[in-house]
């Protein structure tokens, strides 16, 4: 189990400190601009829409909250400002009250959504916590697909989102690997984790139009094993075939469970714990 850090006063200043000397040594300027101070000001809660004259209807959280029930229900393609007002069955235009477009709606919807994931503890071993980050935004995404439409590389600088990524740098940090590979293994999570839900959640559509199930979708193509299959020029994946390396189905604990195989052995290659 790794010990659990607790920066003092002290220690925050000095990291935020380097932290500072870092980004100008990598040659990042401070910018500032009006957009993103005022996406920035909404993500944080800093900045509030103004509350002059008739009492709201409706309050920022209930746009973000129809928000995701649009994308959850009909995807990234159905949002929009119109749609979203529909379901507040208020007129497009109140909306931009509170947010000034749709780009700054997604980005609170993100952070929303974040909020539901239960991360793993401080204090946790790492193989442990790691597991609980990994299905816990494979669940994440599998309740909200319309994660998967977005460039996560580029997610919303956001409470929520951070809190996610600080919770699973957490779980390597300490354990003998560098921070470079520390921000490298956890993007490597990121990677099969958004893949195996893709792919579940494009299984999972695929039943639900077509009414086949994986099994019987194989089935009913067996004759091209036999009909149609070259097995002099494919013939590593017949003797892979032969010997039952397809014969088991599998499932995303599976998958969770040879990552972090492959996690413990870099952790080994890389020595005794610093």
């Amino acid at each position: 189990m790794q010990q659990e850090w607790e920066p003092g006063e002290a220690e925050l200043d000095r990291l935020r400190q380097d932290a500072l000397a870092h980004a100008a040594d990598q040659g990042y300027p401070v910018v500032r601009s009006p957009e993103v101070t005022r996406r920035l000001e909404l993500l944080w809660g800093i900045s509030e829409p103004p509350t002059r004259g008739r009492k709201a209807r409706i309050a920022l959280a209930d746009v973000v909250a129809a928000g995701v029930a649009v994308a959850d229900r009909d995807g990234m393609e159905a949002l929009s400002m119109r749609r979203v007002a529909g379901e507040l069955v208020v007129g497009a235009m109140s909306l931009y009250t509170y947010v000034p477009g749709r780009a700054e709606l997604v980005e609170l919807m993100v952070d929303q959504v974040f909020g539901e994931l239960e991360l793993p503890a401080a204090g946790l071993g790492w193989r442990e916590g790691l597991g609980t980050y990994a299905r816990q935004t494979w669940r994440l995404y599998c309740r909200h697909p319309w994660l998967l439409q977005l460039n996560m590389w580029r997610g919303p600088l956001a409470p929520h989102v951070l809190d996610a990524q600080e919770a699973g740098l957490r779980t390597l940090a300490g354990t003998g690997l560098t921070a470079p590979e520390v921000v490298r293994t956890l993007a490597l999570v990121d990677t099969v984790v958004q893949g195996t839900a893709r792919a579940d959640i494009a299984e999972d559509a695929d039943r639900r139009v077509s009414g086949i199930e994986f099994d019987r979708y194989w089935e009913s193509v067996s004759s091209f094993w036999t009909d149609y299959f070259d097995y002099s020029r494919y013939p590593t994946m017949a003797r892979i075939y032969a010997d039952g390396g397809f014969d088991a189905t599998d499932d995303f604990e599976a998958a969770l469970d040879r990552l972090l195989t492959v996690v413990e052995l870099s952790l080994v290659a890389a020595g005794p714990t610093r």
